[in-house]
């Protein structure tokens, strides 16, 4: 893809106009704002100016390479075709970093796990997901917190909801978004025969406390005694928090030991299914213009089979099947699922800016 240079300077324009704004600015909102459209800027502008360099120094081989030296022609001649051979590498990685993206790609996120179809398997499937996050997360140097819980009846959870904290977790995360399909013999399934159950897998961008205005008059806040096992950790205080949210609907709870705890907590996931709603309406909005692009995070599309008796994973919206089911469960390989659909996502991005650029 040649970039048409016009765009290139517009990128170096706008990135040295926030430096020298932020040498001068001495609001301290400003220079938190332009902090980060510069740290989001800097690989940019670094990408761009890096292929500047290369693409400058194509001429000058072309004027050693048409001298009378031999020795010096043929080196130059090598030299090109190193040159023509790292190009389309470097304006691909340039040209990505111009495409459009989700402007959410580097948030935290909220993962809801639920258990589906399925009775008490669901409930075991479900926990199967949340423990592969909840590995392939530390892998990744991210933190997992639960903010509420509904365990199963045999185990595993009819929901459970948690934060995961760390940079691009949203930007790896949403592709689960949707429905996850399992075909394997229940522990319960005393014939042997396989079933076929569900779990819905929900990843919002966590945002900051200014991008959603609540009202408090919106909000009815109820407290609650939650349940225990029993013995020294059963709850004897209302400290349980149930927020609703009246325009919306929208309930959450959160049900660890401190009140003050459980009030943040739910706040943050109600802003965050707030404004996945705003999200959502955004896509439905732009939906005929996206149609083939991987990550839309629609929850009612089955997304993923995972195969016990065949030890298969195929995901439906590439087309992918691999066979190394266990490991990706251990989330030792979820990468190899979810790295597939970055580049198909990526690829999307691509041909929205080639048609930009006609």
């Amino acid at each position: 893809m040649r970039l048409p240079q016009a765009r290139l300077d517009q990128v170096l324009d706008r990135f040295r106009e926030i430096e020298a704004r932020m040498g001068a600015a001495t609001d301290g909102q400003e220079i938190v704002r332009l902090s980060k459209e510069h740290a989001e800027l800097k690989p940019v502008a670094d990408a761009v100016v890096n292929l500047a360099r290369v693409r400058a120094e194509a001429p000058e081989l072309e004027e050693m390479a048409a001298a009378g030296d031999p020795e010096m022609a043929a080196m130059a001649r090598d030299e090109l075709q190193i040159l023509s051979d790292k190009l389309p590498g470097l304006e691909r990685e340039v040209a990505l970093l111009l495409a459009p993206k989700d402007k959410d790609e580097n948030a935290s996120a909220i993962l809801e796990v639920r258990a589906g179809t399925g009775g008490d398997e669901a409930a075991l499937f479900a926990g199967d997901l949340f423990r592969m996050y909840q590995r392939y997360a530390t892998t990744r140097g991210w933190k997992v917190e639960i903010d509420s819980v509904s365990e199963g009846e045999v185990g595993g959870y009819k929901e459970i909801i948690a934060s995961v904290t760390g940079d691009g977790v949203f930007g790896r995360m949403k592709f689960e978004s949707g429905v996850h399909r399992v075909q394997r013999v229940p522990d319960t399934e005393a014939g042997g025969r396989i079933h076929t159950s569900a779990a819905t897998v929900a990843v919002l961008p966590e945002v900051e406390d200014v991008e959603i205005d609540i009202n408090p008059s919106d909000l009815r806040i109820d407290t609650y005694r939650s349940s225990g096992a029993g013995g020294q950790h059963v709850n004897k205080t209302d400290s349980a928090v149930r927020i609703t949210h009246l325009p919306s609907g929208i309930v959450v709870t959160s049900s660890e030991k401190s009140q003050h705890q459980n009030r943040a907590r739910a706040m943050k996931v109600l802003q965050a299914r707030l404004y996945d709603q705003q999200r959502d309406a955004l896509d439905t909005a732009r939906a005929d213009a996206r149609k083939s692009q991987v990550g839309s995070g629609d929850r009612s599309e089955r997304i993923r089979t995972y195969n016990f008796p065949q030890g298969r994973v195929t995901d439906h919206r590439i087309n992918l099947t691999l066979y190394n089911l266990a490991k990706v469960m251990e989330g030792e390989s979820l990468d190899d699922v979810i790295n597939p659909l970055i580049a198909e996502d990526q690829a999307a991005r691509l041909s929205a800016l080639e048609d930009e650029f006609g």
